[in-house]
């Protein structure tokens, strides 16, 4: 699963229809204790805030309104959440690893997307975050 915190148009097709299926798996088990999924560590950043589902109800918007420019139907009426958030806080340090690891996925199913994007140092965020200070989350699990 991953939530991913750049800013909606810079994920590529794939990237954006799957971070809207993973954002609706994510409302299905935020609100549970146990079972699939319940303790992955993308959820931990909701599960902080203080109303989880409205947290990711705004993430999911922000999703799907991504698809409607560019002419996807995404079915809003999906999302459970609604309602205004506070800015969820996220680190530097988090925006950076995730910008290189779309950036190293779009390079072998986009290179042409990838091309494009290389030259960002960091990219905007998703709007439900605000950038602050700091290294990597401690919940990532960074690869290699």
């Amino acid at each position: 699963m991953r939530l991913w915190s750049v800013h909606p148009s810079l994920l590529d097709r794939q990237a954006l229809v799957a971070c809207w299926r993973e954002g609706l798996l994510a409302q299905s088990v935020i609100g549970k204790q146990s079972g699939g999924y319940s303790n992955h560590p993308q959820l931990v950043r909701f599960r902080e805030c203080d109303d989880p589902m409205v947290s990711l109800g705004a993430f999911l918007s922000a999703i799907v309104d991504e698809a409607d420019a560019r002419g996807y139907r995404f079915a809003r009426e999906k999302i459970v959440g609604r309602g205004a958030v506070p800015p969820i806080p996220l680190a530097e340090g988090q925006l950076a690893y995730e910008w290189g690891h779309l950036l190293a996925k779009l390079r072998v199913r986009s290179p042409d997307r990838a091309a494009e994007l290389d030259s960002r140092v960091l990219p905007p965020a998703h709007p439900v975050f605000t950038v602050v200070p700091g290294p990597i989350a401690p919940w990532e699990r960074p690869l290699g």
